[in-house]
């Protein structure tokens, strides 16, 4: 992975970070963009969704944001995105979704399991 090319790179010349800052930080930001939407398509498909949203931080990132939409508009599928003045912490986004829940007694017992992935 990247961090046997940057090692590499060093050996050979210990300024390569320092020289190829800027393209180093586009390359993985184009690769955690792609494989974020990669996760998001699959998610959407497995669960045939055609309305899809972002929040958070996360989505303050205009490649991604651009990305996603285009994504929208290849599957047909309505995006969702806030703002960008409403792209801050996540904390907001899950204490609202909890405020709502707790509103609509929506509870669950403790046997619950959490799912950190879908897919």
């Amino acid at each position: 992975g990247i961090l046997y090319f940057l090692r590499k790179e060093i050996e050979e010349n210990p300024d390569f970070i320092k020289e190829n800052v800027e393209d180093i930080c586009a390359s993985v930001q184009y690769t955690i963009i792609t494989i974020l939407l990669e996760k998001f398509e699959a998610a959407a498909i497995a669960t045939d969704n055609k309305q899809l949203a972002i929040a958070g931080g996360v989505s303050a990132n205009s490649e991604l944001r651009r990305r996603l939409l285009e994504l929208g508009e290849k599957n047909n599928w309505k995006i969702y995105i806030p703002k960008f003045e409403y792209t801050t912490d996540n904390a907001a986004m899950i204490a609202i979704t909890a405020q709502f829940e707790y509103e609509n007694d929506s509870f669950v017992g403790q046997d619950v399991v959490p799912r950190a992935r879908m897919i």
